[in-house]
């Protein structure tokens, strides 16, 4: 059985994560002492003993998200052998796809990821932009809605996430009109997110731009197994640059129905959630309803990820 490998993004964190990981495991707790001589910070006790409000600071949680992911890939590599069809990461999560598959160097990618998040923040002034949930509407409905919104300031999809589930990003007056707009189209409901910043928008361009000259600094090797980009739904290519896709992602909308259909025709009959949460299963059930999944963040997931890879 072919098992493609999902890496989850924001809104993921909670205090405590990756603590059994760290407890049980010593090539996990190798993996946080990467990441905290990459940073010069303690990832375990940002982890483990950090508030909620410290996590969700972005520069907090996409760093942390990441090195928990990587340790769970990891720990999962050690202890099953699991060789995967392919993977894929929402967001930030395809930085934990590309280190698991031997493409970017883990302490590079936490810096990158750092920076990531400290310049997502920063490219759009707290209370000015905003995210919400579209539920019920077709992808092309919801272009049309961000039309309407679009008098009223940038609004665009920010995620295709599937099931009927598309994030909208933009100005805080642009997102709300656009809501009225599908509420207007016949959407079930418009939810606005609590997020701390209007991601993969244009409003991010700034933060595009200043992270590109980081990302094509770090060094890119070969793939152990395909990854799935967000920006394409497509495996990297043999010739692809990473950086150049993961530049790209900070403004383009995350492709993720499209993505695991890509990786269901890459060779994945199964699923497997690497890292805290189950954010991306619940996901899957929309997008593939009968697909075997599982998820791994912690030693007493173990017996369900054996009873799905054997």
């Amino acid at each position: 059985m072919g098992i493609g490998l999902l890496f989850p993004g924001q809104a993921s964190q909670f205090p405590g994560m990756g603590k059994d990981l760290h407890d049980a495991y010593s090539v996990a707790r190798r993996t946080f002492e990467e990441a905290s001589e990459a940073l010069s910070l303690d990832m375990a006790a940002l982890c483990f003993r950090g508030t909620e409000e410290e996590l969700r600071m972005t520069e907090n949680t996409q760093p942390a998200i990441f090195t928990v992911s990587v340790a769970a890939f990891r720990v999962l590599a050690a202890e099953t052998g699991v060789r995967p069809a392919c993977a894929a990461g929402h967001s930030l999560g395809e930085y934990s796809a590309l280190v698991s598959a031997g493409a970017l160097p883990l302490r590079d990618a936490v810096r990158v990821l750092r920076s990531r998040g400290k310049y997502m923040q920063e490219a759009v002034p707290v209370g000015e932009g905003a995210m919400a949930a579209i539920l019920g509407l077709s992808p092309s409905q919801v272009e049309e809605a961000c039309r309407a919104g679009a008098s009223m300031g940038i609004v665009s999809p920010a995620n295709f996430n599937g099931g009927g589930q598309i994030v909208i990003s933009g100005e805080a007056k642009a997102v709300a009109a656009a809501c009225e707009a599908a509420k207007a189209a016949g959407a079930k409901r418009a939810l606005p997110l609590a997020v701390s910043a209007p991601f993969h928008c244009a409003l991010m361009r700034p933060a595009a731009n200043r992270l590109a000259p980081e990302l094509r600094a770090i060094p890119q090797g070969p793939f152990a197994f395909p990854v799935v980009a967000n920006v394409t739904a497509d495996p990297y290519g043999a010739g692809d640059v990473v950086a150049d896709a993961l530049i790209r992602q900070i403004t383009a909308p995350v492709r993720w129905e499209e993505s695991v259909i890509a990786m269901r025709a890459a060779g994945a009959d199964a699923f497997l959630e690497v890292g805290p949460g189950k954010v991306l299963s619940g996901l899957l059930r929309r997008i593939e309803k009968d697909a075997a999944t599982a998820v791994f963040c912690g030693p007493a997931d173990l017996d369900a990820v054996r009873g799905l890879t054997a």
